[in-house]
């Protein structure tokens, strides 16, 4: 069905992938081999996903979040795609906003910026006034854009359908891919997420024991006006934190410590939202990131979230650690544990990869470490042992990327172990004691309580069982059969020879004894039922092949 119904759509794209020279595209198209293709260049692809418009450099954004299926190189250039794009003219928009909003614009706000601060593939922002005087964001979807996605993904689904019979869909996924592409998507087109993502964020980051909430600012939403199409959320006066001007000295601080001060609140709000909420701002990058007049920092742009479950934010934990030490062994016990699917693995295979990775780094200083490039590198190895890792690992990677580049940017003398050692010290105590010790310890003395007044009386059901002869034991051990049934063969064939020499001995007997010819018959009878009884032992032996 999408073959017909988007036609014009396919020539162009075929067009602009020809035009960038990709050659394997050139054999696809004209009947080539497909079972192993070759990706084009990082640049190319790149190049490719540009011109073939917004909805494939957002393809492009979520592949950067997917270092399990590509490796650093297209990772590295993948994530420099933005999606800039010339804004629609206000008249458009103007008209789009009028027919999405609750109330008219004029009771609405008192004055709307035609001129968009940003603009995107999926929508672009305005600057507004809210008919009370609160300064607001007024986001709008490009009008238009929803039936151009649906398009596309009928496209991308039908493509990933024809690809996932061949090898390299069924090694890679492609459809799962695909899938998890058009959920993503289509999310985005409900501007209704994106607000309620922003709301959790703000409650869960108004309270920490790791650094003071009111340097930190999620916008506040205006749910009253905010539709699937409009978004409306305080205004954020302030400039991207990598401009941000800090050589004059305020309220006493140098430029320098109000440098150190940021990132360290950076890193313990992202380890916050990563270990201990498990919902995360995925996409930190120095444009999401703002530095306000007053001197605080704020996420702008929640549309791209993850989430870790409890159960995986104990292995992360632990991995950090892992990388730490330089403990291969325990990488790869980890990254089994993170692994979704059951797939057989050779685990000395697995540890030999993590040790020679790990290796380079023995002589480097805890605080020059890259520590996303080690977690990019062991999702790398992990997929060379065809280990299946969930989605969510690829955004945790990303985000750990770009808070440490952003970090090292605004800050070259940061030393990131000096960061991260206190907060996982501290998490591990949060793992043995949980947020409150005293429940905690509390909670164990009560099973441990548990457990000593039950053992005794358990002991005492035991003992009663063995000595009263009731206690049975069902043991199951493998490989048994075999043995079995050549204790079988062996005890027939003892059992024919027993039989074979006692008919021999009676028609012996018989035929010495006889004196009529009925006895000498029956001796006949007798000796010739021992040959052929004895003819068939001999064969059976010769033809299992163990007369030896």
């Amino acid at each position: 069905m999408f073959l017909t119904q988007t036609v014009p759509r396919q020539r162009e794209i075929i067009e602009v992938v020809l035009r960038n020279g990709w050659d394997y595209m050139r054999r696809l198209l004209t009947g080539g081999k497909a079972d192993e293709p070759q990706l084009p260049t990082p640049a190319v692809l790149k190049n490719i996903l540009v011109d073939l418009g917004p909805v494939y450099v957002k393809l492009g954004q979520l592949l950067s979040t997917r270092p399990d299926l590509l490796n650093a190189a297209y990772i590295e250039e993948l994530s420099t795609l933005q999606d800039e794009v010339p804004p629609v003219p206000w008249t458009e928009v103007e008209v789009f906003i009028r027919k999405h909003l609750k109330r008219p614009l004029e009771e609405t706000f008192s004055v709307v910026n035609p001129v968009p601060v940003a603009a995107g593939s999926i929508a672009q922002t305005h600057r507004a006034t809210l008919v009370d005087g609160r300064e607001v964001a007024l986001k709008v979807q490009r009008p238009g854009i929803a039936l151009t996605v649906a398009q596309d993904i009928a496209l991308i689904q039908g493509i990933a359908d024809l690809v996932a019979r061949t090898d390299f869909g069924q090694a890679y996924e492609i459809k799962s891919v695909a899938a998890e592409f058009t959920k993503a998507l289509e999310d985005e087109l409900d501007f209704t997420l994106e607000a309620g993502f922003t709301d959790e964020l703000r409650r869960n980051l108004s309270r920490s024991h790791w650094f003071d909430p009111t340097q930190l600012v999620v916008a506040e939403i205006f749910w009253d006006i905010t539709t699937e199409k409009l978004l409306v959320m305080e205004w954020l006066d302030g400039v991207p934190l990598l401009s941000a001007n800090l050589v004059s000295i305020e309220n006493g601080k140098t430029a320098h410590t109000q440098r150190q001060e940021i990132t360290t609140l950076l890193f313990r709000a992202f380890f916050q939202q990563l270990y201990i909420d498990g919902f995360f701002h995925a996409d930190p990058h120095p444009g999401n990131l703002f530095y306000l007049a007053d001197g605080r920092v704020a996420l702008l742009d929640c549309g791209m979230v993850g989430r870790l479950d409890p159960r995986t934010q104990q292995i992360l934990t632990e991995m950090l650690l892992a990388i730490i030490d330089l403990d291969a062994g325990r990488c790869a016990q980890l990254t089994l544990q993170l692994a979704d699917s059951s797939q057989a693995v050779i685990l000395s295979r697995l540890e030999n990869d993590y040790d020679r990775m790990l290796r380079k780094y023995h002589n480097v200083n805890l605080g020059e470490m890259n520590f996303s490039q080690v977690i990019y590198e062991i999702l790398q190895v992990a997929r060379n042992n065809k280990i299946r890792l969930p989605s969510n690992m690829g955004l945790y990677a990303k985000t750990l990327a770009n808070l440490e580049g952003v970090a090292r940017a605004f800050n070259p003398e940061v030393n990131l172990f000096d960061e991260i050692q206190p907060l996982i010290t501290d998490l591990f105590r949060r793992q043995l004691l949980g947020d409150n010790p005293v429940r905690s310890l509390l909670r164990t003395a009560l099973d441990i309580k548990s457990l000593s007044l039950q053992s005794p009386r358990q002991i005492e059901l035991l003992l009663d069982r063995v000595t009263s002869e009731t206690l049975q034991w069902n043991l199951s051990l493998g490989g048994l059969d075999g043995m079995r049934r050549t204790l079988d063969d062996a005890a027939n064939r003892l059992s024919f020879s027993i039989l074979v020499g006692s008919l021999i001995m009676g028609a012996a007997v018989i035929s010495t004894k006889a004196q009529t010819t009925q006895l000498s018959f029956l001796s006949s009878v007798l000796f010739a039922a021992a040959s052929l009884l004895g003819l068939w032992l001999v064969f059976s032996i010769l033809r299992s092949g163990r007369l030896k």
